[in-house]
């Protein structure tokens, strides 16, 4: 085949008075190129007024910036010193923006956010606050906050244990809710939690600033982490939490103690497994064969595979008649000991339900072979796992196969786009975690779909904030799923667009907003707003934009 990978566009900047005086020093410390201080230079003046400077303009000088960690520390200089020029921006050019948001660049941020020149947007809970977290909740600047992205930096993306540089995260993700669904930037606060850490770079660097000292676990954290939610609980009467890279073990139980004592979800577990089942589905269309056919393997068994798993088994239990037990038959999956089976021993707790009674399996291959599932998902954090003969025995199995490299950063990825469709002589149905460039092949261009969570959790996060839901169901992700994966014809699919174009998210977010918040009203978790006829209308006439500034 004769392909040409196509290059990603990407993007924005700018900034205020001395404010960009403020930025030079920082160009001196971080070295930042020439571009940079001339993208900021023009968006300088047009902050202060000079109409004949375009967006345009701007943005092609901040696109000529080499490297991403400058474009991400532009733009969060721009976001502190000029917000209306930030926001402008990065609405109207979202899907270009976001890489420098979050992922993948984010991850390299958050290995070095202690050593970046950044001022922390968001507020750090540590164990020295004990006992006083309400109070410090009480003196944030800002009192109408109504979300929360919570994180303690314990499994940032696939880069592991990252301490008090987890705040990056929570600054990334919240960005999100306002980009991609419209809630007003001033009532969202990132957090992030620090309770030791066990990454001895950073125990022996004498830059980090966070607790050197072993993470807390067991009943001390816990016991920490319920002052944290109580007092959030306290301070607001109705706040949406979203938990963000937590390790595996405090996810799990963290969600399991709160999801039904306040409006709180896990996007690695539920985000995760909402925009993964979404794109599934639409993938089965493009196979022909109904989704109930289907059979997952998953390599890595952590929370996103297993919550992955868990929302498979409630959408066939939903709308199959399937019992869960059923459903989770369809899911297999594959950890560092080969298949996860009932011969097994000392499996972990959110594994034993899928430890099905098969043969046991001592790598992926020999599982593809014994198995024979139809989609591949990758959440092992095992760069290049899915290998040209893993890609050519699913293409042996399938005539269209599924295969999804979920991991992150892109360092991560268990395969490239261009891995799958060259091994897969292009049959491959591919979506991936982080972004990849499209494909030329013989004249038509084959595009790598996302699985971006971005396309669910801002929108479900403000339908409930909307509604002042109880809490978040399952059946409300499922719901997302299948409302996402309708947006995308047949046509698309064969294009290899599994979701609709991230350039509309704004639209996407508004329908699935007012579908989810209309379902949290009919089950009685939340009520609808006073003048509140039509959800769509309302969802878009309280879609926060830069003209609010």
């Amino acid at each position: 085949m004769n392909l040409i990978v196509g290059s990603a566009v990407h993007s924005p900047p700018s900034s205020s008075s001395c404010a960009n005086q403020q930025y030079r020093t920082i160009n001196n410390m971080a070295q930042v190129s020439l571009q940079v201080r001339t993208s900021l230079d023009l968006a300088n003046a047009r902050f202060k007024g000079d109409t004949t400077i375009s967006y345009e303009l701007i943005l092609e000088k901040f696109r000529s910036i080499e490297k991403p960690i400058d474009k991400y520390l532009t733009l969060r200089d721009l976001l502190r010193l000029a917000p209306r020029v930030y926001y402008d921006l990065l609405l109207k050019h979202t899907e270009e923006i976001l890489p420098y948001i979050y992922t993948p660049t984010v991850g390299e941020a958050c290995e070095n956010y202690h050593k970046l020149p950044l001022k922390t947007r968001g507020m750090y809970l540590t164990l020295h606050d004990k006992g006083n977290v309400l109070k410090k909740l009480q003196a944030w600047p800002v009192q109408d906050v109504k979300v929360a992205v919570i994180t303690d930096g314990e499994r940032i993306l696939g880069l592991g244990d990252l301490g008090r540089n987890g705040m990056g995260i929570s600054e990334g993700k919240i960005t999100l809710y306002t980009a991609a669904a419209g809630v007003n930037p001033m009532q969202c606060l990132p957090i992030c939690v620090d309770i030791g850490t066990n990454n001895p770079a950073y125990l022996e660097d004498p830059d980090y600033r966070g607790i050197k000292a072993p993470r807390v676990t067991g009943a001390e954290f816990d016991e920490f982490m319920g002052e944290v939610m109580e007092s959030l609980q306290a301070w607001q009467a109705h706040m949406l939490v979203q938990f963000e890279d937590f390790g595996n073990n405090n996810a799990f139980r963290l969600l399991d103690s709160w999801r039904h004592k306040m409006c709180a979800f896990n996007d690695d577990i539920q985000g995760t497994a909402c925009i993964t089942l979404a794109g599934l589905l639409s993938a089965a269309r493009a196979t022909g064969k109904p989704f109930n056919e289907h059979r997952v393997l998953f390599l890595g068994a952590g929370e996103a595979g297993t919550g992955i798993g868990e929302l498979i088994a409630t959408y066939l239990h939903l709308r199959h008649g399937m019992t869960m037990e059923e459903g989770r038959q369809h899911c297999f999956f594959m950890d560092s000991r080969g298949l996860v089976c009932k011969s097994r021993t000392n499996l972990q707790h959110h594994k034993q339900p899928f430890a099905h009674d098969v043969e046991s399996c001592p790598d992926l291959k020999s599982a593809i072979a014994a198995l024979k599932p139809t989609a591949l998902v990758g959440v092992s954090t095992i760069a290049k796992a899915f290998d040209r003969e893993v890609v050519e025995a699913m293409c042996g199995l399938n005539d269209r196969p599924i295969i999804f490299p979920l991991s992150n950063p892109t360092s991560k990825s268990e395969c490239t786009y261009q891995e799958a469709y060259e091994w897969s002589k292009g049959k491959v149905l591919f979506a991936s975690g982080s972004p990849f460039d499209p494909i030329t092949d013989a004249g038509v261009v084959h595009y790598p779909a996302q699985a971006n969570n971005a396309y669910i959790f801002p929108a479900v996060g403000y339908a409930a904030i909307l509604a002042k839901s109880k809490e978040i169901t399952d059946e409300m992700f499922v719901l997302a799923s299948e409302e996402l994966s309708s947006m995308t014809d047949m046509e698309e699919l064969e294009q290899g667009r599994l979701f609709p174009p991230f350039q509309s998210i704004r639209a996407i977010s508004k329908v699935l907003t007012a579908r989810v918040a209309e379902k949290m009203v009919d089950a009685g978790l939340g009520t609808a707003p006073e003048g509140c006829n039509d959800w769509e209308s309302y969802v878009a006439s309280n879609m926060w934009n830069a003209d609010a500034l």
